[in-house]
């Protein structure tokens, strides 16, 4: 049964490059391919949550300028609807040139995110329909909006998953809201230096299920007061870029259906699996299973 997702957050425009090599001062580098697409993390999530079967609305900026015809391509492509807090605006959104190196599947990212077009709970779109939503995801790029749709989720029973990338201020106005924290391991509370203070301090704000992942490394999670790790598919890395987005969006989906810990496994599965291709899109073109 399809479920429904709000996902809320920063929408940008990825140019992304795949080379053999980060080019030296000066030097200019031919690509071996390159995509086109919508980016960032509520929005890969998001893209990733519809593409596993589900109703999804993405809330952030986009606005009129004319590049946003791209974003808003690439996510009817895959089924997204668009919320625009800022539906008049005619600035150009955040745009992301990324080079992913060919024999790493690292990559390098200039972008500006999301602090420039801040946008108060008071532009929230009277229609994005929570009282319909299963699920709701918040990335801390639209923080505002962000804690306000927090509390009304939280009013209405509705679980609310953390994109916990990096952080940023204003999410301790959240936390408390949140059911499912799901962090990177550059994710640093104030005052937290490792991995088993950053669980701490998330745990203190009375979150139930907490999950740190490590790239390669297993991840670390405490559910209900009861700790482990699950280990992480060891693959021959494409391309990194977007896994933790596309972990995001999978998590969503896996956790309507199955428990924590089992969520977190199959979520795994489908991030390495994306990190096997070029892009954050492409996998889904090579998948013959999706969910």
């Amino acid at each position: 049964m399809a479920r429904k997702g709000l996902f809320v957050g920063m929408v940008t425009l990825d140019l992304v490059y795949l080379t053999e090599k980060l080019p030296d001062n000066n030097q200019k580098t031919v690509a071996s391919d390159y995509t086109v697409t919508a980016g960032g993390p509520a929005t890969n999530a998001a893209v990733t949550f519809s593409y596993l079967g589900n109703q999804t609305t993405l809330l952030g900026v986009v606005g009129t300028h004319p590049i946003t015809y791209l974003i808003r391509g690439d996510l009817e492509n895959y089924g997204v609807t668009v919320a625009d807090l800022a539906p008049t605006t005619t600035e150009p959104p955040p745009v992301s040139s990324i080079i992913v190196t060919e024999t790493t599947g690292d990559r390098a990212v200039i972008s500006i995110n999301a602090t420039r077009i801040q946008i108060s709970a008071e532009q929230l779109p009277t229609t994005i329909g929570l009282d319909v939503v299963d699920l709701v995801m918040i990335d801390g790029h639209q923080m505002l909006v962000g804690f306000a749709i927090a509390q009304i989720a939280k009013n209405n029973n509705i679980p609310i998953v953390i994109d916990g990338g990096s952080w940023k201020p204003g999410f301790e106005e959240i936390l408390p809201f949140v059911d499912y924290a799901i962090c990177s391991a550059n994710f640093y509370p104030p005052g937290c230096t490792t991995c088993e203070e950053v669980i701490a301090y998330l745990a203190a704000m009375g979150i139930p299920h907490i999950a740190i992942t490590q790239g390669e490394k297993p991840i670390q999670y405490l559910s209900d007061g009861v700790s482990g790790e699950l280990p992480v598919p060891q693959i021959n890395a494409v391309d990194t870029m977007g896994a933790g987005d596309i972990f995001h969006g999978a998590f969503c989906h896996y956790i309507l259906e199955q428990n924590f810990t089992d969520a977190l496994n199959a979520a795994t599965k489908i991030a390495s699996r994306s990190c096997e291709f070029f892009g954050t899109r492409r996998w889904m073109e090579n998948d013959s299973n999706p969910g």
